[in-house]
């Protein structure tokens, strides 16, 4: 299973946060009730992480009137026994 961060820009108005923020939590996804929100910051997106098999399923995750403008990126970590795989797939000498 992978893991992804799912990114969801909305307008940036009161009604539209609203809407969006009320369509998240009626759906019943534990991953968009639980949606971090960045308009109090003026950033009118929610993030989420979900852990699902891939992009494909990440992005059904977002209701559909959102779909087209989420962001979906696929996350990793790397630990120092991995510094040479990183530096070969880069090219880095």
């Amino acid at each position: 299973m992978a893991r992804f961060l799912i990114e969801v820009p909305h307008e940036p108005d009161v009604i539209a946060c609203a809407h969006v923020v009320e369509i998240f939590l009626k759906t019943g996804s534990h991953f968009l009730a639980n949606a971090d929100w960045g308009c109090k910051d003026g950033d009118h997106k929610a993030w989420f992480i979900a852990d699902v098999d891939n992009k494909d399923q990440a992005r059904s995750i977002v209701p559909p009137t959102y779909r087209s403008q989420a962001r979906i990126v696929q996350l990793n970590k790397w630990s120092m026994d991995e510094i040479d795989e990183i530096k070969r797939y880069h090219k880095v000498k």
